[in-house]
């Protein structure tokens, strides 16, 4: 019988790599059963953080259990638990799709009886059955995060550690990525991914945001919304660049209460204080600047828009 309630509990985390800290006084709860997004800049601390729950480096300091077991005292219980994918999956490029699973299979020591039957399953539900014998090299960019993934599965783990696991991957990819993600939820599997795509952690349970080795805030991502409340208004123009440099002056920025502005994509994020500016004045003030066909309005803050806001602070 399973005695522990969370699938990862951590107090105090540490590790320093020299002057460098990697990941300082980490307090981070995951339940069983659910995706939980971890998201950061680059240097955050979440690979270090993946790795060290993966049982692969010690921490300095501090406690972390994973599935009931101690990352510290038992790495390689920990090991077999998990199904740990990193940024660089390390697939053979040379060697078929049906040969880099066997070889993992084999390392996991899954058993002869069962691998053929897990082969099959992992190749329905990844998509991959057409193309068990196409070498790894050979594969599109979003084929080969789904034959890494079916690789991490085959020895069926409890827990999944994805380290940005669709990174630089094409939005049709990612979209079919997640729908297996979700599909492996219903087998009661539970995932720990971080994520450089902010529509991606809004799609998570629950949604860490990692900072300097620390984690600021832990939430659904509706609750981190209101948590960190912001008005936000949303600002599109053919002349983008003009309009926020217009929007960043401190005369303009004083005169409609403006926290910060932020390109998006081919929009303008624009942070507002209680009381301040709405979109009406913000559109005044732009057209009287000479930005011409504009349009503004209030809008439901992003987690990207909550993460600036953060940071900022």
């Amino acid at each position: 019988m399973e005695l522990y309630s969370n699938a990862i509990k951590s107090s105090g985390l540490a590790k320093n790599f020299g002057d460098v800290t990697a990941v300082s006084g980490l307090d981070l709860t995951v339940k069983k059963g659910e995706i939980f997004g971890l998201i950061g800049p680059d240097g955050a601390g979440k690979t270090t953080t993946m790795r060290i729950l993966a049982g692969i480096l010690k921490p300095d300091s501090g406690r972390a259990e994973v599935l009931g077991v101690d990352v510290v005292n038992d790495p390689e219980g920990v090991k077999e638990k998990v199904g740990y994918m990193s940024q660089r999956f390390g697939l053979y490029e040379d060697l078929t799709v049906k040969e880099n699973i066997d070889f993992y299979a084999d390392l996991y020591l899954v058993p002869k009886g069962e691998k053929e039957e897990r082969l099959v399953r992992l190749m329905e539900f990844s998509r991959l059955s057409p193309f068990l014998d196409r070498l790894a090299g050979k594969l599109s960019g979003g084929m080969k995060q789904k034959l890494g993934l079916a690789c991490s599965l085959i020895h069926t783990p409890d827990l999944l550690l994805l380290d940005e696991p669709t990174n630089g991957v094409d939005p049709v990819s990612r979209r079919e990525f997640w729908e297996i993600l979700y599909e492996l939820l219903k087998d009661g599997i539970t995932i720990f991914i971080s994520t450089p795509y902010m529509d991606e952690a809004d799609r998570c349970h629950r949604v860490g945001i990692m900072e300097s080795g620390g984690l600021l805030i832990s939430d659904t991502p509706a609750g981190i919304r209101e948590q960190i409340k912001l008005n936000i208004v949303e600002v599109r123009c053919e002349e983008a660049k003009a309009a926020r440099e217009i929007l960043k002056r401190v005369e303009v920025k004083v005169k409609e209460g403006i926290k910060d502005v932020i390109f998006f994509g081919d929009k303008i994020h624009i942070s507002v204080e209680d009381g301040g500016g709405d979109e009406k004045s913000i559109k005044k003030t732009l057209t009287n600047n000479g930005i011409v066909n504009v349009s503004a309005r209030q809008i439901v803050p992003s987690l990207e828009d909550v993460f600036f806001e953060l940071s900022n602070r």
